[in-house]
């Protein structure tokens, strides 16, 4: 019997299920350790201070953004040629569960053990932002054309619901109980670090349905190297020209994303530092903003399917420049919700329609790689976005300065975004 015949189709629920449900999975270590958990407690309990915290996180996100812009483009290539796509995204899922396990035993102390925090930060940042290389590859394979909008849409609100749910535990379970479950202590802040813990299993465990049941299509060439895929992508370099609309959409999303990684490596560090928001509170702010982002990313996914991803993207980039604008003049809690509960609708949407226009516009034989340089468009200036949020901070002073930067990355790649030609980009796509 042929065993090919036993895999299931490209097109099925359970393929599709399966693939979102990474999106469920993965979405507790940005959400935890990123933007809302972890990074608030470094910020008041590992660092000397909160500005000194703000700064010093903003810097280790900038070097994670650097490491991978160049590593990216490489790995989309090398898992094309080879067929690698899923043992690839294994590898990336296995550093970042275990960067996120270490992380919980990292106790607070002296400024060499928060340096230590920092440099396993990194890694398990940069295997997880790898890891999105392989599994956003995965969505012209899986999902017809004309659902590619609706699918990746499903993805990001499955995302942001897991992120919720992961998050309300870690609120019920871990912060908010004088004695926290599993009888863990509270001694130096070990049952919040210990979200970390529950981050790992979290994204352990349901990570799984993904390398059992999404078929990979191997196109490329079995046992491909690292020479050989540097010979790939001086040749797609060489080619460029032909996907010049690609390449104008990536400088915009250059742009534009680097307001969005600054938002989130700042969301939760932000509303402690200005606000006074005692961490209970702030996993509160950050389950109300998963919840409206997935709602929005699931609603949006439909007006993507029907409007285009440029006119979607730009439509949330619009609303998230108010947001930031809101944000940074809000006088109390109040109007900061209002500002995050607005952020919170249209950041899924934007990134959901961001990766379904890239789908459009992506040859059959290189997703992959072209999904390397997706990333490596979302993080090759990455680290300016946090370093002049960190360096505005600290020159004066002040959190709400370094949150006005946001607005501009907004703004510029909006209007780069406009001058894409969204038709020309999927035809050529077509002929490719």
């Amino acid at each position: 019997m042929d065993r090919t015949s036993l895999a299931p189709s490209r097109e099925s629920p359970r393929v599709i299920g399966s693939w979102a449900l990474y999106d469920w999975a993965n979405s507790a270590f940005t959400t935890l350790v990123v933007t809302f958990i972890y990074g608030t407690y470094f910020s008041e309990a590992m660092a000397p201070d909160p500005i000194t915290g703000t700064t010093w996180w903003g810097r280790a996100i900038g070097v994670s953004a650097v490491l991978i812009a160049v590593l990216s483009p490489l790995a989309g290539a090398a898992a094309d040629r080879g067929g690698t796509r899923k043992r690839s995204l294994a590898v990336t899922t296995a550093v970042c569960v275990a960067g996120s396990t270490v992380l919980a035993f990292i106790a607070p102390g002296s400024t060499g053990v928060a340096m230590l925090a920092l440099a396993v930060f990194v890694v398990s940042n940069v295997a997880f932002e790898m890891g999105m290389v392989f599994y956003n590859a995965f969505l012209p394979a899986i999902a017809p054309a004309h659902r590619i909008g609706r699918i990746s849409g499903y993805g990001w609100g499955l995302g942001y619901a897991g992120g919720l749910v992961c998050m309300v535990i870690a609120l019920v379970g871990f912060v908010q109980p004088d004695v926290p479950w599993f009888g863990l202590s509270k001694e130096a802040g070990f049952n919040v670090r210990a979200t970390n813990l529950l981050v790992a299993a979290w994204f352990g465990v349901f990570s799984l349905p993904l390398f059992l049941f999404v078929p990979e299509q191997r196109t490329g060439v079995a046992g491909a190297g690292f020479r050989e895929a540097l010979r790939e992508l001086r040749r797609t370099f060489q080619a460029v020209s032909r996907y010049r609309i690609v390449m104008r959409y990536l400088i915009a999303r250059l742009v534009y994303n680097d307001g969005l990684v600054t938002v989130f490596a700042f969301g939760g560090i932000y509303a402690a530092g200005t606000f006074g928001m005692e961490l209970s509170e702030v996993i509160l702010f950050g389950i109300a903003i998963n919840l409206v982002s997935g709602l929005g990313a699931l609603i949006f996914g439909v007006v993507d399917d029907r409007l285009g991803g440029k006119r979607t993207i730009l439509i949330t980039l619009g609303a998230l420049s108010l947001a930031t604008l809101m944000a940074v003049w809000a006088p109390n809690r109040t109007w900061f919700w209002v500002a995050g509960m607005l952020i919170g609708i249209f950041v899924g949407p934007n990134q959901s329609a961001s990766r379904s226009l890239m789908a459009r516009f992506v040859p059959a034989r290189q997703q992959a790689e072209f999904f390397g340089f997706y990333a490596f468009s979302g993080k090759i200036t990455s680290f300016l976005g946090p370093i002049l949020l960190a360096e505005a901070t600290s020159v004066f002073d002040s959190q709400r300065a370094g949150v006005a930067t946001v607005l501009l990355f907004f703004v510029v790649g909006g209007w780069l975004l406009s001058t894409v030609d969204e038709r020309a980009g999927i035809a050529a796509a077509a002929e490719g």
